[in-house]
């Protein structure tokens, strides 16, 4: 049977205030990408993010952003390698210090981008994942889009591990079409579910030019906050189980 792991970002609150139903996206996914206190997420959330993920048997991921949470961490700000690393290294103690037993490291939007070309910043965030790596005892894997992020990731001898993304328009180059674009999100279940299971079985997702873009995707995001997340991750599953797809973590 083929496999493929569902994540999600979640724990992702506001002042507080949740910006998904994560009660109903633990149940459905594999694994978590937890915000760590760069653009959303506190102690609280975090430590109520791991106990869910723990009921669900779901793997914790750690989401580090830029420190942006005026922007929800989409705005790249000026800062230097040292200052993200430190940043990021801080991000993920606040997630161990929460319980999380964490299985791998995604950065989140801005940030997530800029690793891609960014050779310097995917330097600092491979960094900080070394220095969590040599805590814990073991390579803990960086999740994100072939780049810089994963040729420092080879360097440092840490597992790079590919994800798409369901829910996000696509670019002939493998990039995501830019939010606030045309075609930048899809949130029509029967669309993102067809997507997933041909991901699951061929790695391959149409881009908006009607371009082939092979992935090598191990993970399949959903984000948490997308309008009908919650819709879409169920017609996920069942049409994952419906094509003989099994979802389970990978890490």
């Amino acid at each position: 049977m083929s496999a493929i792991d569902l994540n999600a970002d979640l724990g992702e609150t506001v002042d507080g205030a949740p910006t998904a139903d994560d009660a109903a996206m633990f149940a459905v996914i594999s694994s978590a990408s937890i915000a760590c206190g760069g653009h959303a997420g506190d102690a609280a959330s975090m430590r109520d993010a791991v106990a869910r993920a723990a009921a669900h048997g779901v793997a914790v991921g750690a989401h580090p952003s830029y420190p942006d949470r005026a922007g929800f961490g989409r705005v790249r700000p000026a800062l230097g390698a040292g200052d993200l690393r430190e940043s990021v290294a801080a991000q993920l103690h606040a997630l161990v210090a929460a319980g999380a037993d964490v299985r791998y490291v995604k950065p989140h939007g801005a940030l997530y981008h800029a690793v891609r070309d960014d050779t310097a910043q995917a330097a600092a965030v491979v960094a900080a994942v070394a220095a969590l790596s040599e805590r814990v005892g073991r390579a803990v894997p960086i999740l994100g889009l072939d780049g810089a992020i994963s040729r420092a990731a080879a360097s440092a001898g840490l597992p790079f591990r590919r994800e798409a993304f369901l829910d996000r328009g696509y670019l002939a180059s493998g990039a995501l079409v830019p939010r606030g674009d045309r075609d930048a999100l899809l949130d029509d279940p029967v669309v993102v579910a067809a997507r997933a299971v041909r991901l699951a079985l061929t790695g391959e997702v149409e881009a908006v030019d009607g371009a082939v873009v092979t992935t090598g995707a191990v993970s399949l995001c959903l984000h948490g906050d997308s309008p009908g997340s919650v819709a879409m991750a169920h017609a996920v599953r069942a049409a994952l189980d419906e094509a003989g797809v099994a979802v389970a973590a990978p890490w």
